[in-house]
C-alpha cells in the first residue's frame, strides 16, 4: 500500500544532503511524496535576485528530478528562524500537515549546528503531537553535512538507528547534488559532492550495503 511522505527542511539543498536518496526509493515504491521549505536558505547571505532566482530554479529541478508530488515553501528569515515566534512555525507547518495528511515526516536532526535546523525541528515536533485521528506515525531525522557533525561534541549528538539502503538510489542522488552546484563546495570540505557520497557509502558499509542514508528515529507508532 502505498504511502504519504513530507519531508520539512529548512533550506532547499537539505533534503538532497540528507535524504535525496530515499526520497526517490520512496517514490519508486509508489509513494506520494511531498516537500516543504522553510526558508529561501539564501536571504541572509544579501544574495542578488538572479541569485536568489537560481536557488529557486535549482530546488524545482531537484524536486522534478526526484518525482516529488507537491513543493510549498515558506518564507521565514534565512538563518534567523529563532527570530520568529515558534507558535508561528508551528501553526505553519500544521497548515501543511493537515492538508497533505503524511504518515512519515523526514526533517532536521535537533542537534544540527545551523539554528534553522534546529527550529525546523522543534517546529515538527510540535505541530506532530500525537492525538487520536492523527496521521503521522512515523518521524525520522536526518543528517546534513556541515551542520550535523560540526556542533559541539557530545551535544545531541546524531545516533543513528535506521539505515535506508539507497545503492540502487545513489546516482539519483548525485544527479540531485548537482543541481545545487552553487551549494556545494570543492574538496576537501564537508559539503562537497564527493564527501557526501562518501557518507553514504560509510553508512552503507555499516549495514553491509554499498550506499545508505541514516536516520534517528524520532517517534515511530505502529
Amino acid at each position: 500500500m502505498s504511502k504519504t511522505i513530507l519531508v520539512v527542511a529548512a533550506h532547499s539543498d537539505d533534503e538532497a544532503l540528507g535524504c535525496a536518496g530515499t526520497i526517490s526509493k520512496h517514490v519508486n515504491a509508489g509513494d506520494a511524496v511531498h516537500m516543504l521549505y522553510m526558508t529561501d536558505g539564501v536571504g541572509s547571505r544579501y544574495m542578488s535576485d538572479v541569485e536568489t532566482e537560481q536557488r529557486k530554479v535549482s530546488s524545482q529541478m531537484a524536486c522534478s528530478i526526484l518525482g516529488v508530488m507537491s513543493v510549498n515553501s515558506f518564507d521565514f528569515p534565512d538563518n534567523k528562524m529563532d527570530s520568529v515566534p515558534l507558535l508561528d512555525i508551528t501553526q505553519a507547518i500544521e497548515t501543511v500537515i493537515d492538508k497533505i495528511q503524511p504518515e512519515i515526516i523526514y526533517t532536521h536532526h535537533i542537534g544540527d549546528l545551523n539554528i534553522d535546523h534546529e527550529i525546523t525541528h522543534k517546529a515538527v515536533l510540535t505541530a506532530s503531537r500525537p492525538q487520536p485521528g492523527f496521521s503521522v506515525n512515523e518521524i525520522y531525522s536526518f543528517e546534513v553535512l556541515s551542520s550535523t557533525e560540526w556542533q559541539t561534541p557530545g551535544y545531541h549528538s546524531f545516533c543513528p538507528d535506521m539505515f535506508v539502503d539507497i545503492t540502487d538510489n545513489i546516482e539519483i542522488k548525485k544527479k540531485v547534488l548537482s543541481v545545487y552546484s552553487e551549494e556545494m563546495r570543492q574538496q576537501p570540505h564537508s559539503r562537497s559532492i564527493e564527501n557526501s557520497l562518501r557518507l553514504c557509502e560509510i553508512r552503507g558499509n555499516a549495514i553491509g550495503r554499498k550506499f545508505a542514508e541514516a536516520f534517528m528515529s524520532v517517534r515511530v507508532i505502529r
